[in-house]
Parts: structure tokens; C-alpha cells; sequence
């Protein structure tokens, strides 16, 4: 259970699962390998279907949970709520593109470290 949390919070800290390099070289551009230890980070095409998974899942929570809240609490017109609901399914991928694909690398590496493909940098 420490490890998962450890590679969770890793995931979250935008982290190599390896060693606490970063992932990222810029909003939306990973390193191919991990400039610290040399984890292959960039597999292969379709690696990262797996994120985009938890994308739509952290979208979905928040703008579905936000709709509920602001329909029970404040009752707003139809046009506010397409207006603030539908601007944030716009952003919120956005905003949590690199979390997604973090903690989708760092969830991989936790459950499949054993069948993770050697990668010594070379």
C-alpha cells in the first residue's frame, strides 16, 4: 500500500516513477526518457490511452459534480449552466493532461514493474 501511495504521489508531483526527475519538458511535451535515469518513457503508440481514460474521468467528476451542486444549491438558467459547464469540459483536459499521463506512467510502472521493458539509457 506505501508503494502505491508513493507512486501516486509521484504521479501527482508530475515525477519519474523511478527517480524525482520531472516528466515534462513543457505544457504538453513528455521527455522520451527520463533525463535522470533513463526510464523509457515514450513506449510506444498508444501507450497513453490509459490517461486519456483518467482524463475523462476527472472531467466528468468534476463538471458532473459541479452541475449537481450549483442545480441544488443555486438553480441556475440553462444558458449559465451551458456557459460555465460547457467552458470547463473545455479546460479541465486541458489543465489535467500531464496529470493524467503521470499517474497513468506511474500507475503502469507500479503494478507491471516486473514486465517493464529494461530500460538502462542505452
Amino acid at each position: 500500500m506505501r508503494e502505491l501511495l508513493r507512486a501516486l504521489r509521484r504521479g501527482c508531483a508530475l515525477m519519474c516513477p523511478r527517480c524525482p526527475e520531472p516528466l515534462f519538458t513543457g505544457p504538453f511535451r513528455m521527455h522520451e526518457r527520463c533525463p535522470g535515469c533513463g526510464y523509457l518513457i515514450e513506449r510506444e503508440q498508444g501507450y497513453f490511452v490509459g490517461a486519456i481514460y483518467i482524463n475523462y474521468a476527472i472531467t466528468v467528476i468534476i463538471c458532473l459534480g459541479g452541475y449537481l451542486l450549483t442545480e441544488i444549491y443555486f438553480a441556475p438558467g440553462l444558458a449559465t449552466h451551458l456557459i460555465i459547464w460547457g467552458g470547463l469540459c473545455i479546460l479541465i483536459p486541458l489543465f489535467s493532461f500531464r496529470y493524467s499521463r503521470a499517474i497513468w506512467l506511474n500507475a503502469d510502472y507500479f503494478f507491471n514493474r516486473k514486465f517493464s521493458p529494461e530500460d538502462d539509457g542505452d
